[in-house]
């Protein structure tokens, strides 16, 4: 199958690799960009413990100059892939979380105790679930610092724009709600909603195929959990 890979990079790429591996045909087509906020203090101070939600977060960190510092403290990290690339930047305590941010509570308020400090969540601007107000339901105190946002694309390349028209493209990976909604916007701009109608949308969850209703697509919901490392 041709399939549209929607994740910023370098997440599209790693995607499309394995794509190609399992005998498809991927088309990187990102519809988010990164922008790192590497001059944000981390407001480290008194922490007993990290916060991580997402692959994009540790990257933004692998280039704060506050990084060694902040490898020192334990980390809650979201899923197994996170927790993997937690390793490689350095950090040496990590509780791997079952891939959802939802998830994470119950770990967290089994393992910490309020009283030993506030804990501190490197993540995005936007996120999927509002972990400070779970976790301060429980009575700890939840920092939040922003290291990096997420900016839609308004179009999509000549050659994506062409095969979709032409109908060589036969699906598309939508593991976001706003890529979802990117991935509308972009649709309706480049007036191809007729011929998106012959798309199959691979959607990750429920609320990313709801996104994409307004087109009228065809769309199938994984049924595997994943993490929610975006976006």
């Amino acid at each position: 199958m041709r399939l549209l890979v929607t994740r910023p990079e370098p997440d599209a790429t790693r995607e499309a690799e394995t794509l190609s591996a399992l005998g498809h045909e991927p088309v990187r087509a990102p519809l988010l960009e990164i922008e790192f906020l590497n001059c944000v203090p981390l407001n480290l101070d008194g922490a007993q413990a990290l916060v991580i939600t997402s692959r994009n977060a540790l990257r933004a960190l692998g280039i704060h100059p506050e990084r060694e510092r902040a490898v020192q403290l334990p980390l809650f990290a979201v899923g197994e892939a996170t927790a993997w690339a937690a390793r490689q930047l350095g950090f040496g305590e990590v509780t791997i979380g079952p891939g959802t941010g939802a998830g994470l509570p119950p770990i967290i308020c089994r393992e910490v105790h309020p009283d030993n400090g506030p804990l501190v969540h490197l993540g995005a601007e936007k996120v999927a679930f509002d972990l400070k107000a779970a976790l301060e339901d429980s009575g700890f105190e939840l920092r939040r610092t922003i290291l990096y946002r997420s900016h839609p694309v308004e179009t999509l390349s000549e050659s994506t724009v062409e095969g979709i028209r032409n109908g060589t493209i036969d699906g598309v990976l939508l593991l976001s709600p706003r890529t979802a909604r990117a991935f509308v916007r972009a649709i309706e701009r480049h007036g191809l909603v007729t011929q998106a109608k012959a798309l199959v949308c691979y959607c990750l969850s429920k609320a990313i195929a709801e996104a994409v209703v307004p087109l009228g697509l065809a769309s199938r919901v994984s049924q595997y959990a994943r993490e929610e490392d975006l976006i």
